[in-house]
C-alpha cells in the first residue's frame, strides 16, 4: 500500500473520533440507520429477499446497519474494523450479530460472490482504484448489481492540485465523473443510472448503479 493511503487510513480514525466525540452513540446509530433507510427508499436501492449482499468499505456505520438479515445474507468489509471497535463507541460487532464482518482491504480478493454490492463513499479511500474495482467485479455474480457512490471532481483545474497536495487527505483517489464511467465500462459494467446526491463547489457526490455484463 502506498504512503498516501497509509496516511489517509490513520487520518480516517482521527476523523471519526473527532466527528463522534460529542454525539450520543445510541442516537447516532439510530440517525445513521434512518439515513440509510431513506437512501434505499428514495433511490429504490432495496435488495431483493434472498440476495447475498456485501457492504464494501463499510466503515463503523455502513449500510449493513439497515439491511434485513432475516431476508438476506449480509457481509461487511473494511480494513479498519478492528480499530473502529477499539477506538469508537458507536461500533462493536456484537451490535450486529447476524452480519459477517471481514477486516480486509478492498485490494484483496473477496472470499465469496454476491448478488449485490454496496460500496458507498469508500472507493475514493482506496490505494489502488482499478484493482479495487476489479475486486468488486470479480466478487459479483453474473448479472449482479453494484451500487457505487463517491465524490467526483467538478472542476478539472483543481483535480491535479488535489492529486499532488493533501487538500483532501482522507481520499487518495481524485477523479472526474468521466474517468469513473470510462474505467467502469472498461471493466465490464453496464451503467443503469447515475444520480447526483449532493453538489458542492469542488465535488459532487454521485451514485452509480451498475450491472455486471
Amino acid at each position: 500500500m502506498g504512503m498516501r493511503w497509509q496516511v489517509a487510513q490513520a487520518a480516517e480514525i482521527r476523523w471519526w473520533q473527532n466527528y463522534l466525540k460529542k454525539k450520543d452513540p445510541v442516537e447516532y446509530r439510530q440517525w445513521k440507520t434512518d439515513y440509510w433507510n431513506n437512501l434505499l427508499e428514495e433511490y429504490a436501492l432495496q435488495p431483493k429477499a434472498g440476495e447475498s449482499i456485501l457492504d464494501a468499505g463499510c466503515g463503523p456505520a455502513g449500510i449493513f446497519m439497515s439491511l434485513d438479515t432475516s431476508q438476506n445474507q449480509v457481509t461487511a468489509l473494511d480494513p479498519l474494523l478492528d480499530q473502529y471497535a477499539e477506538h469508537l463507541t458507536v461500533f462493536k460487532e456484537d451490535f450486529y450479530p447476524d452480519v459477517r464482518f471481514v477486516t480486509a482491504p478492498l485490494e484483496q480478493p473477496l472470499d465469496s460472490k454476491y448478488d449485490r454490492i454496496y460500496c458507498l463513499n469508500a472507493i475514493n479511500h482506496v490505494a489502488d482504484l482499478e484493482l479495487c474495482l476489479r475486486t468488486l467485479r470479480d466478487g459479483l455474480k453474473q448479472g449482479g448489481t453494484l451500487i457505487l457512490s463517491t465524490d467526483v471532481h467538478r472542476r478539472a483545474w483543481l483535480k491535479p492540485i488535489f492529486k499532488v497536495l493533501p487538500g483532501d487527505i482522507l481520499h487518495p483517489q481524485q477523479h472526474s465523473d468521466d474517468e469513473y464511467r470510462e474505467l467502469l465500462d472498461q471493466l465490464g459494467f453496464d451503467l443503469l443510472r447515475s444520480d447526483v446526491i449532493k453538489y458542492e463547489y469542488i465535488f459532487e457526490y454521485r451514485m452509480y448503479v451498475l450491472e455486471l455484463r
